[in-house]
């Protein structure tokens, strides 16, 4: 939802214009954006303080969350973006990359990393969440992380 209100916000006036250039995801968001009301958006500004006061108290007692960068491992680049998961239907085309989004709502630093490979020698990420303002504890984790395991050196097969 703040996702759609911000492109509505940023971008509304251009699609009013431009509409005709602009990339049909970008449209999506900024009509969804348009269609909200203040009581959703109030309602969305309450779940959010809800969610960051949660993760604030996990924070108290762990210095880092660590979490997959995205719920899929790499897919084919023809396909413009994942619509199921383990036979769940994903009804937008942001869900496959929720876990990211999720963390972005709380406002806390976060990075993603190299952590390894699928069987098919496709990278997948690591996302470092860290404290309040503790932009610093992140970077050293994730370099700590970076040379700890040096998968960030490695490159996957380039296609033919």
């Amino acid at each position: 939802m703040q996702r759609a209100l911000a492109f509505a916000t940023r971008y509304g006036p251009l699609l009013e214009r431009h509409r005709h250039q602009i990339k049909d995801t970008v449209i999506w968001n900024v009509e969804e954006g348009l269609k909200l009301t203040a009581k959703e958006i109030g309602e969305a500004d309450v779940q959010r303080t809800r969610l960051y006061h949660r993760v604030r108290e996990f924070m108290e007692r762990h210095e880092f969350l660590l979490l997959p960068a995205v719920q899929v491992p790499p897919f084919d680049v023809t396909q413009p973006y994942i619509t199921e998961i383990n036979g769940v239907r994903l009804p937008t085309y942001i869900d496959w990359m929720r876990v990211c989004s999720d963390i972005t709502v709380t406002g806390l630093p976060a990075i993603s990393v190299p952590a390894g490979f699928t069987d098919d020698g496709l990278p997948v990420g690591l996302q470092i969440v860290g404290r309040h303002q503790d932009e610093w504890g992140v970077l050293q984790f994730a370099h700590a992380f970076e040379q700890a395991t040096q998968f960030h050196r490695r490159r996957p097969p380039v296609a033919a």
